[in-house]
């Protein structure tokens, strides 16, 4: 029973968001076809991963690394991707490897040589994001300055990893001017590393609940949902 009642209300919530989506994307003359919804189920219970799956989203994003391993054992479905989405402690990185589809937030060179290390032992490349601080914020993490180039072309040397792009999180404000400030910095970092041939940059991970209209209209390629679709969480 409970999980018709989410189904029931993430389809109305679903609806609003796709249009919402469709307007941002036409506004910078993209096809919203193009963006990738990921769906926050972090501090959810299963009922509402079971009721994204019905609805047809795919991408599930986790800012654990044991919930996201626990939630990944439990459902079966063939056609999840996992993201994880928060800050990655170095000691729980290889956790990750080959379960979650794409880690959104290597924040550190070390950070990047440990989930290398551990993809290199198991044979595969793992599909990162590098998490870029073009907000300033000292309470964020990233790589940030004149130095993120040279940074990221270390990371782009390490051959466990397939870099996919770039990840940035923006101020938790409703000043548009800030916001669009980030996400730009964040494309124009993801534009000057079109040239190397390392970089597999297709993804700009950027905008949450508060600011994904602005993110996709600054070039956002995949925004990050969880209370705009299921509602608040339960603390």
């Amino acid at each position: 029973m409970a999980t018709s009642i989410f189904e029931a209300k993430l389809q109305d919530s679903l609806s609003d968001i796709r249009e919402r989506i469709a307007r941002a994307a036409e506004k910078s003359g993209r096809d919203p076809n193009d963006i990738t919804l990921v769906g926050v189920t972090k501090s959810y219970s299963l009922d509402v991963v079971y009721a994204a799956l019905a609805n047809g989203i795919f991408d599930l994003g986790e800012n654990r690394v044991e919930e996201l391993i626990k939630k990944s054992d439990t459902v079966s479905h063939k056609c999840v991707r996992w993201h994880m989405i928060g800050h990655v402690q170095g000691r729980k990185s290889s956790n990750l490897i080959g379960v979650a589809g794409l880690v959104h937030s290597v924040d550190s060179i070390r950070l990047a040589q440990r989930l290398s290390k551990a993809a290199e032992k198991a044979d595969i490349k793992q599909p990162v994001l590098i998490q870029v601080n073009t907000s300033g914020e000292g309470t964020k993490g990233g790589f940030q300055g004149d130095e993120i180039e040279k940074d990221l072309k270390i990371i782009l040397g390490l051959q466990g990893l397939e870099v996919r792009g770039l990840m940035t999180m923006a101020p938790f404000t409703d000043d548009e001017i800030i916001l669009r400030k980030t996400f730009r910095g964040a494309r124009e970092i993801h534009n000057k590393l079109q040239h190397l041939e390392e970089y597999f940059g297709e993804d700009l991970s950027m905008g949450m609940t508060n600011d994904f209209e602005i993110a996709i209209e600054e070039g956002s390629t995949m925004i990050r949902l969880g209370t705009a679709l299921f509602g608040k969480r339960k603390v």
